[in-house]
């Protein structure tokens, strides 16, 4: 809870003033630049990087055409570029934003034949709105530099040789997807990767099938390193993570991430062997309503120092396949711990939860049914739950020995509460009533 809060704080304080620079901006006359990169319209610029010159603040540049350039946005301020509202332009290049704040990017599909699709580098409340950056050579969007990207409305970053969306160096990416889908698939590396960064979706984001790329990219569907955070909530809509070839995701070097309820289901299935992977010092929270399923080896491995903490009407089922003695539902391993309050264990080919090398497994109010057995542990292990106290005869399917009958630790945690995204909506809203064709 804590976490999500300081995530939100930190994107209301980096985004929310510099958007109010852009509407006030907008308020006074705007300037209105027509582009039409097929030339058919004389009147107009040639290309992009001709309009840019004669950009002022809070101006509009409204694109036509197929654009065959590279555009870089260098020390913009308060800049509006795309196309007119409801259409799209092409922009067959690379999109560079560099040292600029409060742009503005609408209708873009971004496809850079020799490297990223849209990079963003020590830049400020960059919004792109219904926006592509597709079938690059490089990175879909590569964020650093302490910059803050929204995505908003929808978008897509598909078919990327090097991965969907990279985000570094202290950075932000928040996807707002209140009109349609946000779509990060089919990469050849991870869907999003975050190194001392943050990435936060409030729903209907798909994650699906990201392979193994080129060197050392991985092929999950989130990969964090190096203390990132993840936020996935599910207010707009439901999270789809899927058919990632090496699993859901995975946390590393005290990473975290949180999976919580905003009225919809966050759904792992079908991943590789993993759904969710969580080690060395890192933690993943299931705040109700996440389902693991269908995985070859486990459906949440916590392993190497690290935390996993299940609340509430959250379903982990379906998980292993073959004799593997490792498969389970819920695996603990390396001096890890795992916390259960309610929900629903089944259907796993191994146990329920298997907890190995001095971890941990505190339960309640847990529904298990289906299972090989409900719980594995080797001499090293242990459980508290409400299923059995010290010297009782344990029930059927628990291997597992309970140090004390103190009972489960006590956990209060709150329903996350929804941040104020209004000011994005607004944002959204004046482009709609300014870049109308007429």
């Amino acid at each position: 809870m804590n976490t999500y809060l300081k995530l939100i704080a930190k994107v209301l304080r980096v985004i929310v003033p510099g958007i109010l620079v852009l509407l006030l901006s907008s308020g006074l006359r705007a300037q209105f630049l027509l582009v039409d990169c097929s030339g058919t319209n004389p009147s107009a610029y040639p290309s992009i990087n001709a309009a840019l010159p004669s950009a002022g603040p809070g101006a509009f540049i409204l694109v036509t055409g197929a654009c065959n350039e590279n555009v870089s946005l260098q020390g913009q301020n308060a800049l509006n570029l795309g196309a007119f509202y409801g259409q799209t332009a092409a922009v067959n290049g690379g999109i560079t934003i560099n040292n600029s704040q409060n742009i503005f990017l609408y209708g873009l599909n971004v496809t850079n034949p020799s490297g990223d699709g849209i990079g963003v580098n020590s830049s400020r409340s960059v919004t792109l709105d219904t926006c592509t950056s597709n079938g690059n050579p490089g990175v879909g969007l590569n964020v650093g530099g302490g910059s803050d990207v929204t995505v908003s409305a929808m978008g897509a970053f598909d078919n990327n040789a090097r991965g969907g969306i990279n985000i570094s160096s202290n950075s932000l990416v928040a996807i707002l997807a209140w009109t349609g889908l946000v779509d990060i698939s089919g990469n050849a590396g991870p869907g999003v990767w975050a190194s001392q960064a943050s990435f936060a979706t409030l729903g209907r984001t798909t994650i699906a099938n990201n392979t193994f790329g080129p060197g050392s990219n991985s092929g999950y569907g989130i990969d964090l390193r190096g203390g990132a955070r993840a936020q996935v909530g599910t207010v707009f809509g439901p999270n789809l993570i899927s058919g990632n070839q090496s699993g859901g995701a995975w946390l590393q070097e005290n990473s975290e991430t949180s999976f919580w309820f905003g009225g919809y289901r966050n759904i792992i299935q079908d991943n590789g062997p993993v759904g969710v992977l969580a080690g060395f010092g890192s933690q993943v929270t299931f705040f109700n309503s996440v389902q693991v399923s269908g995985h070859s080896s486990a459906g949440v491995d916590v392993y190497a120092n690290s935390q996993a903490y299940f609340a509430g009407a959250n379903i982990v089922e379906g998980n292993g396949s073959g004799g593997d003695a490792r498969n389970a539902g819920i695996r603990i391993d390396g001096n890890s711990e795992a916390f259960l309050r309610g929900g629903q264990v089944s259907g796993n080919s191994g146990p329920g939860v298997l907890a190995l090398v001095n971890s941990s497994a505190d339960f309640s109010g847990v529904s298990f049914s289906g299972n090989a057995s409900i719980i594995a542990c080797d001499t090293s292990s242990t459980m508290v739950s409400d299923l059995a106290h010290p010297n009782s005869t344990l029930p059927a399917g628990v291997s597992c020995r309970t140090p004390h009958g103190l009972g489960g630790r006590q956990i209060i945690k709150a329903q996350p509460t929804v941040p104020d995204w209004s000011a994005h909506k607004t944002l959204h809203d004046r482009y709609a009533k300014r870049a109308v064709k007429h």
